[in-house]
Formats: C-alpha cells, sequence, structure tokens
C-alpha cells in the first residue's frame, strides 16, 4: 500500500514539474510578446524633407479612438523665474469628464501627483491636442501605440511621467528634433515613465529630421534612486529621401549606436532586453529592437487585412517595389524612398485610404451595402462564439481628428510650421491649416463631447456631415468631395501666397504677421466649420427618405441601387417576378433597376 501511495505521490510530482514547466515557458512565451489585444489605434505617416515635393518634413497622427477628447488648445510658452517648478499630472489619453463638470486640460489638473521637476528658464509655445504636436521652433510629433511586453508594463506610482505629459514637456523645452527627443528619454529615464501608458512610438521632426522615437516603461519593480534607467527607449531617424509609417506596430530593428546620425537610444536598450530574456546574446543574432521589444508575426494576408496598413502603404508609396501582402510586417523596411514625391494633399489623401480596389476593399461586395460604405465593419465581427476578421484601413470612421504637420526650413518658425487639422472620419473631413505663429485658435476648437450634441463645437460639424454621408454613402461622399476640394483643397493652393504675404510682413514686424496669420488660420476655420453645417443640412434635405431631392429643379427622384446588389437581394430572399403593369394606351412598364426597391420586402 506505502509502494502504492509513493508511487502515486511520485507520478503527481512528475505531473506536477512538467506542468509548471509547459506553464513557465508559456509564460516566457507570452512575456516576450505584445499583450492579448495588439494596439489598433493611430497610423502616422513620416515623410522627409527630400521626398516631400516642397521641401517640407511631415508627419501625420490619426487619433483614433471613438471615445477620447477632442479638444484642441494654444498654450502659450513663458519665461520663468530661478527655482521655478513644472507640476506632474498623470493625465489618461482616455478619460473624459461630462462638459458641465469642465474642459479635459483643466480637470487633468486634478491629477496632480504632488511631483514637481525643475523648469527651465524659458518655455516654448505649443498647439495640443490629445498631445502636443508642435511648438514655436517647428518641432512636431505624431503618436502611434505599439504595446509592450508584459513584464514591462509599470502601472505603479514609481512611473511619473505617461505619454501625454512626456509630449508636453517636449514641447515645452525643444529647439529641434533631437532635442525632443533627448529631453524626452532623459526625463523618463530619471523619473520613470508609465502609468497610463506603455509602448509608444512618436515621430519627432522639425524642418530638418524625422526620426521615430519608441518607448516602454521597464517593469513595475523600478524605483528611482536605484541608479537603473525608468525607461528604456531607442530613436532611429529616417532617412531624408524617405518616407515611413508606424500602423501601431514597433518599426526600429538593428541598430547602430555609433552612427549617431541615424541612431539614439538609453544606455540600457540591450542589456534591459538581456535582463528580461528578451534577448539572447549567445544566440548569434544581432540585437534587434522590435524582435525583442515588440515582435508581431501579422501580415496583411494571414490577419485578414486587419493588419494589412504596413502592406498598405509601402504599396502606395512605391509600388515598383511590388511589395506582397504576404509579407511579414516585421519583415518590412524601416523605410523607403517612394517612386514619387508626396505633397502634403498626397500625405492628406493617405490619412484616407480604405484599400479601395485591393483584396480588402471593407465596400466591395455585401460588406459596403448598395452603396458601398466602407464603414460598416471597422473592426472584427462576433457571430456566435467566433469572431471574423475585417479590414481595418488606414482611414477610420471612429478617428478623433487626424493631424498633418509640416515643418519648413525656408521660412522663420513662425511661417514655416502648420499643423493641419481634421476633425472626424478623414473621409468626410476637411484639414485646415494652423500656422505656428499663430496666439490662438477658435473657441469651437475648445470644446465638445461624444455624448453631447454641441452646435458650438467645430467636431459635431463634422459628425453631422459623417451620419448623413453614411445612409447613401456612394452618392453623398461625391458631395462632400466637391466640399473638400474648395475649402481643404482652396487653403492647400492659397498657402504660397499666404506665406509670401506673411513673411514680407515679418520682416517689417513679426507681430503684424502674427496677427495676419491669427485672423486668416480662425476665419478660414470658422467658415470652413460653417460650410460643414450646411453640407449636413444638404445631405439630410437631398437624400431624405432614400431619395434625391433636387432643390434647383424642386424634383424627387428614387435613389438609385446597384443592379448587381439588386440581383442578389433578389436571389437570397427568392423574390417572384412581377408581371408587367399596364397603363394608358394599352403600354406596358417593367419595374426595373432602382424602381425594384419600392417593391421589395426589405
Amino acid at each position: 500500500m506505502r509502494t502504492k501511495r509513493n508511487w502515486l505521490f511520485f507520478s503527481l510530482f512528475l505531473v506536477a514539474i512538467l506542468l509548471g514547466g509547459i506553464l513557465a515557458n508559456a509564460q516566457r512565451t507570452q512575456d516576450a510578446t505584445l499583450a492579448l489585444d495588439y494596439p489598433e489605434g493611430c497610423t502616422v505617416i513620416l515623410v522627409g524633407k527630400a521626398a516631400s515635393t516642397d521641401g517640407s518634413v511631415m508627419s501625420t497622427h490619426t487619433c483614433d479612438c471613438g471615445i477620447c477628447d477632442w479638444t484642441f488648445r494654444f498654450v502659450h510658452g513663458a519665461e520663468n523665474k530661478e527655482g521655478a517648478v513644472r507640476k506632474i499630472y498623470h493625465v489618461s489619453q482616455y478619460r473624459t469628464w461630462p462638459p458641465q463638470e469642465g474642459l479635459k486640460w483643466e480637470k487633468s489638473k486634478e491629477d496632480y501627483i504632488d511631483f514637481d521637476i525643475p523648469q527651465p528658464a524659458r518655455t516654448f509655445t505649443y498647439i495640443h491636442g490629445m498631445f502636443a504636436y508642435m511648438n514655436e521652433n517647428q518641432v512636431a510629433i505624431g503618436e502611434s501605440t505599439i504595446g509592450a511586453p508584459r513584464k514591462l508594463i509599470n502601472s505603479t506610482p514609481s512611473a511619473k511621467i505617461d505619454l501625454t505629459m512626456l509630449t508636453m514637456l517636449g514641447m515645452e523645452r525643444a529647439k529641434t528634433a533631437r532635442d525632443a527627443i533627448k529631453i524626452m528619454g532623459s526625463l523618463a529615464e530619471e523619473y520613470g515613465y508609465g502609468f497610463h501608458d506603455d509602448g509608444e512610438m512618436l515621430a519627432v521632426s522639425d524642418p530638418n529630421e524625422i526620426w521615430i522615437f519608441e518607448i516602454m516603461p521597464v517593469g513595475p519593480l523600478w524605483a528611482p534612486g536605484t541608479g537603473k534607467p525608468g525607461a528604456v527607449w531607442c530613436a532611429q531617424r529616417v532617412p531624408d529621401d524617405h518616407v515611413s509609417v508606424c500602423p501601431n506596430e514597433s518599426r526600429i530593428g538593428e541598430i547602430d549606436l555609433e552612427n549617431s546620425d541615424y541612431f539614439m537610444a538609453s544606455s540600457n536598450v540591450i542589456s534591459l532586453a538581456i535582463e528580461k530574456k528578451l534577448y539572447d546574446p549567445e544566440s548569434g543574432e544581432p540585437f534587434n529592437f522590435k524582435k525583442a521589444y515588440a515582435p508581431s508575426e501579422n501580415s496583411a494576408t494571414a490577419s485578414g487585412g486587419s493588419r494589412a496598413r504596413m502592406w498598405r502603404f509601402f504599396d502606395l508609396v512605391a509600388p515598383s517595389q511590388k511589395f506582397s501582402p504576404d509579407t511579414p510586417n516585421m519583415d518590412f523596411p524601416f523605410s523607403v524612398k517612394p517612386d514619387k514625391k508626396l505633397s502634403a494633399q498626397d500625405v492628406m489623401n493617405l490619412t484616407r485610404d480604405k484599400y479601395q480596389g485591393t483584396m480588402y476593399d471593407p465596400a466591395a461586395g455585401l460588406r459596403g451595402g448598395p452603396f458601398k460604405n466602407p464603414n460598416y465593419h471597422p473592426r472584427p465581427v462576433k457571430v456566435g462564439d467566433t469572431t471574423y476578421y475585417t479590414p481595418r484601413t488606414i482611414g477610420v470612421n471612429r478617428a478623433e481628428y487626424t493631424t498633418v504637420t509640416q515643418c519648413r526650413d525656408w521660412l522663420p518658425n513662425p511661417i514655416g510650421g502648420i499643423v493641419w487639422i481634421a476633425f472626424g472620419a478623414q473621409d468626410t473631413a476637411c484639414y485646415m491649416p494652423f500656422y505656428i505663429g499663430i496666439d490662438r485658435i477658435p473657441s469651437s476648437f475648445e470644446v465638445g463631447d461624444h455624448w453631447e450634441f454641441n452646435r458650438k463645437s467645430a467636431r459635431w460639424a463634422f459628425d453631422y456631415v459623417d451620419f448623413h454621408t453614411l445612409v447613401a454613402y456612394s452618392h453623398a461622399i461625391q458631395d462632400v468631395k466637391k466640399c473638400q476640394e474648395y475649402w481643404e483643397g482652396g487653403a492647400l493652393e492659397r498657402t504660397p501666397a499666404i506665406d509670401a504675404f506673411a513673411h514680407e510682413l515679418y520682416k517689417k514686424d513679426p507681430k503684424q504677421a502674427s496677427q495676419f496669420l491669427n485672423d486668416y488660420c480662425n476665419s478660414n476655420a470658422d467658415a470652413a466649420v460653417n460650410a460643414w453645417w450646411k453640407l449636413g443640412d444638404d445631405l439630410l434635405v437631398k437624400y431624405r427618405g432614400l431619395s434625391i431631392y433636387d432643390t434647383k429643379k424642386r424634383t424627387r427622384s428614387n435613389l438609385p441601387y446597384p443592379e448587381d446588389w439588386l440581383k442578389e437581394v433578389i436571389r437570397f430572399h427568392k423574390l417572384p417576378a412581377q408581371k408587367p403593369r399596364k397603363i394608358s394606351h394599352n403600354m406596358n412598364i417593367d419595374i426595373v433597376g432602382a424602381d425594384l426597391r419600392e417593391a421589395l420586402p426589405l
């Protein structure tokens, strides 16, 4: 009996060892990857100055959230007395408050963590949305979440600096892109990075350069005073004649820190990966930042289009290279020389892309409905216990706003820097220019909330248009494009003349130039917002009842449905054909095409 018990105990002991080994290995595998849900938020496009048509350095940020604060503000710089300090707040990217309780950027001050850092003698002016986007020195950013290994996440109070705060500190203090990277990196190392955030990428640019800067926490056991950095980060410069993209995936691969013109990193960039067992130097493989800290085995094909932004961007900008959708995202180049240089309008159009004409076109077949709406399934769909892939396009209808920044070295900073802002879904929005030389933005940009309709909020004007476009998309989007061509295209066309006039004023009196830019940017934005309110009204009148009301001719016609879609409805519902109806003079008329819908029980 004792022998049997001993054998049973020994068997259980072996099972425990084996199970423990399996679980430990599974944990190591899990720890070496990102959190289970890969980030599906913001897309960033980066354009070097020799890759743009006019020599400007450009970056974008699509703030893809769906519930986040969309307001903007203009933050003035200051001269600071000796001994002045900067209060540090924890600012969540996602938290909002009801409008009656106050604006986010005032409410966030209630999250003061009783922690200050020394203030420099001079802080710079900048435009701020979800993050700080450009300062008076034409230092600009775009943001994309890339995730981090679980063991690196630090949500503890030891992490004093989260991402939003980090961008604000960078914009307040930096004169160049390199300055911004070093400032943000050193502050994160000294005071600890994380709390609300984990792995993040920032496109950091100025009139001469653009960099990809990636930063992550170092784990919950970090504490100040240990002598170890409270963050791990790496930065790589995009060649001047190249373009790049970050679609929520780490982009930095093998690094050469001896080449300081193209690489920068924290002192622990390799040692931490070894310590956390994310990289084995005995493997014989060279250190690769993204493979160590943010591995992703996705491809456009393997993910059914849900991770296709990487492939789509490179295929659009360099079609001659014939990038395959089967290419693993990790294998795409860091950057590429585009087949043709990109204009600001080209970049804006890229932010709107929805894979039109590809195998991942979300409007193709039945998915887009009769009016080819690409916005019905922006996320995977679940039926029963099964989840199905859907294409995740570059332009998404849940965007809070999108920015395109231009940094231009042939003009003084107040005129050279422009932040183009488009509220809401890119396909129905309008990019509006804001020169960094202004000192205020429209009040309608500073208010608004997802849950309360507000005609004083600029964002709601664009949501108003987007909502009415969704009903008869393939028809209504043509009306939207006409407005975009007039307002957005008009602003782009006017830019050289505005530049020249402002520059002449600047030579005589910088204050006059600032006043001129204030008047232009704010009046243009107000007019565009008013135009979108009117466009929303016009779409409601024109397409109500799934008809087309011609207000000039005072006529009504049926909204034409595509014949292929009607045939599919007939096939699916097994609709019987109607006999021809007799009308006067013994003439027969068939119910076909658009009139068929009046006979369908849909």
